[in-house]
């Protein structure tokens, strides 16, 4: 007799899991070789950015920059980032920063955003927004996923020659 029970985890186990996974620098293998797009946060569109702040505060979060004057803030827990902002999205969005690590500090060598669009854009993937060509510097880009899901590709810092 099979002395193994099932294990049952509740959704809150294996969402917590699930982010655990995606907050460190996400890696899609593919033929064109990997893609680094940063690190990962979500960007929350809130209706009264007071009150979401002092509720991601009970649940461990501080504020790690932003202007909660100008209706945005960035909190951060460990690892874990998430922004708030208020008037500023119309849903809720996946972010992630090619050149930052997790503690928004800029890394030493990273995948330009410009080249994380080409290989997209190789692949299939529709763009809802693009980066210029031929541009330099900070610059983001937005796609969606099959669900409908925004996903925002946003680079803040210049990629060293």
């Amino acid at each position: 007799m099979n002395n193994l029970a099932p294990i049952s985890l509740g959704l809150g186990a294996v969402s917590a899991i699930a982010l655990s996974l995606i907050l460190t620098t996400v890696n899609v293998i593919a033929d064109e070789g990997t893609m680094q797009l940063g690190t990962f946060s979500t960007s929350r569109a809130v209706k009264d950015i007071r009150a979401s702040k002092d509720f991601y505060e009970k649940l461990g979060f501080e504020v790690a920059g932003g202007d909660i004057e100008q209706n945005w803030l960035i909190l951060r827990n460990g690892s874990t980032t998430i922004g708030l902002f208020q008037g500023m999205l119309e849903q809720n969005i996946m972010t992630f920063n090619p050149g930052w690590n997790e503690t928004a500090e800029t890394l030493e060598e990273f995948q330009d955003v410009r080249e994380l669009q080409s290989k997209l854009k190789k692949r299939g993937v529709k763009l809802l927004t693009e980066v210029e060509v031929g541009e330099t510097g900070p610059a983001s880009f937005t796609l969606e996923d099959p669900d409908g899901n925004q996903i925002l590709i946003d680079q803040h810092v210049s990629k060293a020659e």
